[in-house]
């Protein structure tokens, strides 16, 4: 099993190598976007600085208060496990609803069927009892 789930927010471990050529520095905040062979590998998001658009449509720096700001991407790499920690869950950072689809995107095609019957289920007994 997986030791990180889609979209954990994580924190590197160690200088990653960047396909740029750059070197992402160790404590790099990133996202897991994708998951390899049950957790033998991630591609992770990794985040740089804080910016938001300028006038002329280049980032600048800024701070995360400031209107409009996000993260800047500096690469999207793979990553061992051993070179990641786990800062938040995914589960904890989009609400159930998306954790869910992130789950059941995986799900073979009889168990989302299975999630589906069980999911209506849950909505009729809501209904009964608001009756």
């Amino acid at each position: 099993m997986s030791q990180f789930q889609l979209f954990d927010a994580v924190r590197l471990k160690a200088l990653i190598s960047l396909s740029e050529g750059e070197i992402a520095p160790i404590g790099t905040s990133g996202a897991i976007v994708e998951i390899f062979k049950d957790g033998e590998a991630y591609m992770v998001e990794l985040f740089g600085e804080w910016v938001k658009e300028g006038e002329q449509g280049e980032f600048v720096p800024t701070t995360r208060s400031e209107p409009g700001a996000f993260m800047e991407t500096i690469g999207v790499e793979t990553v061992r496990p051993d070179q990641l920690q786990l800062i938040k869950p995914a589960r904890e950072t989009m609400g159930a609803r998306g954790h869910l689809a992130t789950i059941v995107e995986d799900l073979p095609e009889e168990l989302v069927a299975e999630v589906r019957d069980f999911a209506e289920f849950l909505a009729q007994k809501q209904n009964i009892r608001q009756a």
